[in-house]
């Protein structure tokens, strides 16, 4: 048998802590094997140590930090390597590829010095003419067009910024690549074919892929094997069509459940599969779900939908845009090149119904969060209207507009980012009844504590002094959710709010939101990339592509006959635990 590439023996990390506290491994007592070429996926919890291991298996956590145990590569161990060696490991032998690519790109440099400092940092044999010559084909891979490479981190959409750091990962063309969360904020067809660029490679060049994701799809689609990790162990490994088929350990079985309690394989199958994780959830939810067909239980109540003609709007957005220009650098302009014009949002039509969930899909970059925050009026449109409740938004002054959002809130993706870290939650929720001037601090501290057990976090005086630091993805979440919920808004406009946690808790904060709805009477527009969890919770559809939707219908139709070519690729696309 060949050398092994990659081989963690008995690993075990303990972060920083103060000498009168117990250890806490993070990481306890790991161990595994990866061959050249091989691809395995680590999947779990967030907070059960997958980024840790891949993160000290590159010595690149605190130095402080407490590490036991052996990481080797191609035989060497990797605890011994000095800075000059450690320097060329990372990136020519093994490339790590960060969830967030904003904590790997420096926003004061352009995409394509990005890609030059790498290789001339790497391989100074090449020329400036050869190195951007590389430099753009690897780019062209993720499909990155060059047309961008003067451009800065802060002009691309978080999933091309993600796209750019996969592409600096694979310019070395290292043996082994540690991708933590790689495909978090891309699209269904962008990650398919990264991913089978990374399969391809893994194939030709035999290099070695360790792919640390929550999504279990994912992971079963392009992942020979898998280990699950719970509370810092590796409680299951295996064959990824064995684990997927037949788990073994209690948590491996609660972690499929609740992926197929989102994701469905067909009408029938997937209420076979999927009762008995529903038997554990929210009771509200189980008087609801007779069929899949008939819809989430609010839909059944519902003749929102079959008698929306009848109704008013609650939102309508007429011949809606928003360009961009970029301008030319000094050298295009001694080139005599024009203005580049981008129509992140180009002439769209839509109508939101009260009660209803609308999904909008489609892939990074085709101006989903953009439209979001047209339609809130955080960036004003180049022209159309917004009318919301009747009043046309873009007429309106910035203080009539900021008194509109009390009825139009938003979930962010990242709850972390969107919480001050310096306020409590207490704070953080009640901030929007004060700035409303809807209660006062005493009256503001009872909604917000009443509104902390609505959303699941108990006991409410506890997190009501807890901040966002002390708390979870999924936690931080549930606390984003209550601020947008505290002003009783009408319309909730989430952008990916659970794409960043894993299977478990996105069940949950799905099902929690499900159930608000009802209680508040809530009209949804859901932006997600993920078309199963569109499916699972959506009414109807939109697909989104270069800044127009290009189908529109009800999800039972989208997915049972999509008319156009760019819907039937998203489907294609989409990774299903039932395909594994």
């Amino acid at each position: 048998m060949s050398e092994a590439l990659f081989c963690i023996e008995n690993l075990r990390v303990a972060y920083p802590h103060r000498s009168d506290e117990k250890t806490q491994w993070a990481v306890d007592d790991v161990s595994f094997i990866l061959q050249p070429g091989e691809r395995m996926g680590l999947v779990g919890e967030s907070g059960c140590g997958k980024s840790t291991l891949g993160r000290a298996a590159m010595r690149l956590l605190p130095a402080s930090s407490q590490i036991e145990g052996r990481v080797t590569f191609q035989g060497r161990s990797v605890f011994e390597m000095t800075p000059e060696q450690l320097r060329k490991f990372r990136g020519e032998a093994v490339a790590l590829i960060f969830q967030d690519p904003m904590t790997r790109l420096d926003p004061l440099m352009t995409i394509g010095n990005h890609c030059l400092e790498t290789l001339k940092a790497h391989s100074p044999q090449l020329s400036s003419k050869q190195a951007k010559e590389k430099a753009i084909a690897t780019l062209e891979k993720v499909k990155i067009p060059a047309s961008r490479w003067s451009q800065y981190p802060h002009e691309f959409s978080g999933g091309m910024r993600q796209r750019v750091a996969i592409a600096l990962a694979l310019l070395l063309s290292p043996k082994l690549i540690v991708a933590d969360e790689p495909t978090t904020s891309l699209d269904v067809t962008v990650s398919a074919q990264i991913l089978q660029e990374l399969t391809r490679l893994c194939g030709e060049e035999n290099m070695a892929l360790l792919l640390i994701s929550h999504d279990l799809a994912l992971v079963a689609e392009y992942c020979d094997r898998i280990g699950v990790m719970y509370n810092g162990k590796m409680v299951e490994t295996g064959s990824s069509q064995t684990v997927f088929q037949n788990p073994q350990h209690e948590y491996t079985q609660s972690l499929l459940k609740a992926a197929l309690h989102i994701q469905t394989v067909d009408e029938n199958e997937v209420w076979e599969q999927g009762v008995e994780s529903r038997e554990q959830g929210v009771e509200s939810r189980e008087q609801g779900v007779g069929s899949r067909e008939q819809g989430v239980g609010s839909r059944e109540q519902g003749t929102r939908f079959s008698s929306s003609q009848a109704q008013s709007p609650i939102l309508r957005v007429l011949e809606l845009q928003q360009h961009y220009t970029l301008e030319p650098n000094f050298v295009e302009r001694l080139l005599k090149r024009q203005n580049q014009t981008i129509k992140a949002v180009d002439g769209i039509n839509l109508e939101l119904y009260p009660g209803e969930i609308l999904g909008l899909v489609g892939e990074s970059g085709c101006g989903k969060s953009t439209l979001s925050r047209t339609i809130l009026q955080l960036i004003r449109p180049t022209a159309g209207k917004v009318e919301f409740l009747g009043k046309d938004l873009t007429n309106l002054s910035r203080q009539q507009v900021r008194a509109s959002r009390r009825q139009m809130q938003m979930v962010f993706q990242d709850p972390h980012a969107c919480l001050n870290p310096a306020m409590t939650v207490g704070q953080s929720i009640a901030d929007p009844l004060l700035i409303h001037k809807l209660a006062d601090p005493a009256n503001a501290k009872q909604q917000v504590l009443s509104m902390l057990e609505k959303v699941g976090l108990k006991p409410p005086q506890v997190y009501y002094e807890r901040y966002p630091s002390d708390l979870s993805g999924g936690q931080q979440q549930r606390v984003a959710i209550a601020r947008a919920l505290i002003t009783r808004p009408k319309l909730l406009i989430c952008d990916e709010p659970v794409s960043m946690l894993d299977a478990s808790v996105q069940s949950q904060v799905l099902d929690l939101m499900l159930e608000l709805k009802e209680e508040f009477e809530l009209t949804y527009l859901f932006i997600t990339h993920d078309l199963w969890l569109a499916r699972f919770l959506c009414d109807r559809i939109a697909v989104m592509n270069s800044g127009k939707i290009i189908e529109i219908g009800s999800t039972k139709q989208i997915f049972a006959n999509p008319q156009h070519p760019y819907t039937k690729t998203l489907l294609a696309a989409a990774p299903l635990l039932g395909r594994a």
